[in-house]
């Protein structure tokens, strides 16, 4: 990285960031970034003015609390540099990495890395740009070989571990085994399940009646929350993974290879990889009373043409329970789990007093 020593008194902000997945990893905390920003501001005679960190977000969006803060300091004036470790620190698009550079430089505000390659120059700022649109490459590479090597693995008939993490009451009462790569029926929970399919489907049970018999009973949801939600008791009811099907009803669905290594007299669950792709972004708006709430938008889009079964064991779930429970509830209208929130009158809107967002008036 070039130096920008000179006479003028020279000011920095340090700022680091790391996503949720970095956070898992070794060797790259956030105390390790500002350990090394702090280190070369003091070599190169830098008064720094504050240390922002931006823990759990991702470099995808500039729609961060820490980022935020920085922008809001270069603003005010007096900052001669932003500094990060690397590049991909303020952003991992090039395009956001653009446009904080001019941003600042309309402040007199340098942006820089520990890891630039380049300096000032035209050419300088090149380098750089290619060099960042092919790491974007690199990582494009990763992910498609990081998807095309889970769809291969299940393709074989073996579950995806990370997905399963993710979503929770897609796997609940089920736990994978040794290898992570299949589920084994887990009673305690299993026992939950099939409770449910039992009030809905056998004993006629609205299903707000029995998200309130489990929230009675102090069970704890797929995710460990105290309280249940009808959408969660749908999803339930709704997932393939409980309903037994027949050997003759599963082979068609799944490669030769898979079929033959499963027992044509058993029944077995079918958990879906693929069948949606789920598209997650952070968005910041200004709550009633003026601060900016960060909240996680989250998309998903259908993809039916890439589902892929793999055959799980059995629930132990009986078929005519969950043909029962689900047409039970085919033609309920889905509710929103807003009704559990605190909600503050501001400016002639309901806001919800957790995340500060307005409501919707449902004409009729």
């Amino acid at each position: 990285m070039p130096s920008t020593n000179g006479h003028s008194p020279k000011r920095a902000i340090l700022y680091a960031r790391v996503s949720t997945d970095e956070q898992a990893r070794s060797g790259y905390s956030l105390a390790q970034q500002i350990e090394a920003l702090s280190a070369y501001a003091a070599r190169e005679g830098y008064e720094v003015l504050e240390e922002v960190a931006d823990p759990g977000q991702s470099g995808a969006s500039l729609e961060r609390p820490g980022m935020d803060r920085v922008r809001d300091l270069v603003a005010g004036g007096g900052v001669s540099v932003v500094l990060a470790q690397d590049r991909d620190r303020f952003a991992r698009e090039p395009a956001y990495h653009y446009l904080l550079k001019r941003e600042f430089e309309e402040h007199d505000t340098k942006i820089r890395a520990l890891n630039d390659r380049g300096d000032d120059s035209p050419e300088g700022d090149l380098t750089d740009g290619i060099l960042d649109q092919l790491a974007k490459y690199e990582r494009a590479k990763m992910a498609e070989r990081s998807r095309r090597g889970k769809l291969r693995k299940a393709r074989e008939g073996k579950v995806i571990a990370g997905r399963m993490a993710r979503f929770g009451s897609a796997r609940y009462g089920f736990a994978l085994n040794e290898a992570r790569d299949a589920l084994v029926v887990d009673e305690e929970k299993m026992a939950v399940v099939r409770l449910i399919f039992r009030m809905v489907g056998v004993e006629g049970q609205p299903i707000n009646a029995a998200k309130r018999t489990l929230d009675a009973s102090g069970v704890p949801t797929p995710t460990g929350k105290p309280r249940w939600s009808v959408s969660t008791l749908r999803d339930i009811i709704f997932n393939d993974v409980y309903r037994p099907h027949s050997f003759e009803e599963v082979r068609p669905l799944v490669s030769p290879e898979v079929a033959a290594q499963l027992d044509s007299q058993q029944n077995y669950g079918l958990w879906k990889w693929g069948t949606t792709r789920h598209i997650r972004s952070q968005v910041s708006e200004v709550g009633p009373n003026g601060t900016r709430v960060y909240r996680e938008q989250h998309k998903s889009v259908a993809r039916p043409e890439e589902w892929v079964y793999v055959p799980v064991l059995d629930s132990g779930v009986p078929r005519e329970w969950v043909d029962a429970a689900r047409d039970a509830i085919r033609d309920n209208r889905k509710h929103s789990n807003a009704g559990r929130r605190f909600w503050e009158l501001s400016g002639g809107l309901l806001r919800c007093g957790e995340c500060s967002r307005a409501s919707t008036p449902i004409r009729r």
